[in-house]
């Protein structure tokens, strides 16, 4: 049985880095003009290549029927939260104009990178990586055909947007799996591949924390975003997360990946795709900031109440 002090203990680094990213943000270590070039290279070569290294291999998605669920989950559970977020949007007084549909984006999409990979790590290893960046798949289309549409009100899909570095490695990814090719590919080309992947997470929450501290900086808080925020996040949609992995016939690794998604404060994503897309900035900022310090909180209990629910066996003591 574990405990919840060792999911604490478990989940910590994660946070001490985003902490330790903030520092060197304020101590002028990683300046503002750092990011995008930093960014660019963890998006087109450290995260693509961390990406294969934990699919290549992953006996769990040779399986067409696993794959299918995994990328549906992740498209549906998304649209279950932005459901979720709008209906509370209501309830806390937005309206269209007001910050609704940044608002619903931006506390319905649970983060599903940086902070959710190196806990699974942690929690069940590479196996559950690997299932996560199938799940991530629909993640991805969800955000950018239903969220865009969201967000901008118009029903364009800017399908370009999911020709990125870490969703092209998952398609050559699972292709070599699905042709056994996977199997050849050792030696010193996938240690290089290994080798160039390794930092990809330690560097992109480094810069996760030193960007929150910008965000801090510019942003004026709203009591109904924070609340509302939290409601949904790290309520509601957690809720919804967990019964699905608890009665729907899923592989092992799936339920552990949404039990982690369950306890994922919000992504950062919809901050960007506010920007492009005619929404507001700031109240997604708030959304970001709210959740991620309240999941200090919630995210050890959700993972071991989730854990406990559903009966899984991670690999801590």
């Amino acid at each position: 049985m574990i405990s919840p002090g060792a999911v604490i203990i478990s989940v910590l680094p994660v946070y001490l880095l985003m902490v330790a990213g903030a520092l060197m943000r304020k101590t002028g270590v990683l300046r503002h003009e750092h990011d995008a070039g930093v960014m660019r290279l963890i998006y087109s070569v450290m995260l693509p290549c961390f990406i294969l290294d934990k699919i290549l291999g992953a006996e769990v998605l040779r399986s067409g029927s696993v794959v299918i669920w995994g990328i549906g989950l992740g498209f549906g559970l998304l649209l279950c939260g932005l459901v979720i977020a709008w209906g509370v949007a209501r309830l806390i007084g937005l309206e269209r104009g007001s910050g609704m549909r940044t608002f619903s984006l931006s506390a319905g999409c649970q983060n599903f990178g940086f902070t959710a990979i190196p806990v699974l790590e942690i929690l069940w290893g590479s196996s559950a990586c690997a299932m996560l960046f199938v799940h991530n798949i629909g993640v991805e289309a969800a955000i950018w055909s239903v969220g865009v549409m969201v967000m901008s009100g118009e029903r364009g899909v800017p399908w370009r947007k999911l020709l990125n570095g870490p969703m092209v490695a998952v398609l050559v990814g699972l292709s070599l799996v699905a042709l056994g090719l996977d199997l050849h590919l050792v030696g010193p080309l996938r240690k290089v591949i290994n080798l160039l992947g390794v930092g990809a997470f330690p560097v992109a929450i480094l810069i996760t924390g030193a960007t929150m501290v910008g965000l801090t900086e510019t942003n004026k808080p709203s009591l109904r975003i924070i609340a509302g925020s939290l409601v949904v996040r790290l309520m509601l949609a957690p809720a919804v997360i967990l019964m699905a992995a608890k009665y729907l016939p899923l592989v092992q690794e799936l339920r552990q990946v949404l039990v982690v998604q369950a306890a994922m404060p919000a992504a950062l994503t919809p901050i960007m795709i506010a920007r492009l897309y005619g929404g507001r900035p700031a109240i997604a900022v708030q959304v970001v900031l709210a959740t991620t310090v309240g999941s200090l909180l919630s995210l050890p209990w959700i993972i071991f109440w989730g854990i406990q629910w559903i009966g899984l066996k991670p690999l801590l003591p």
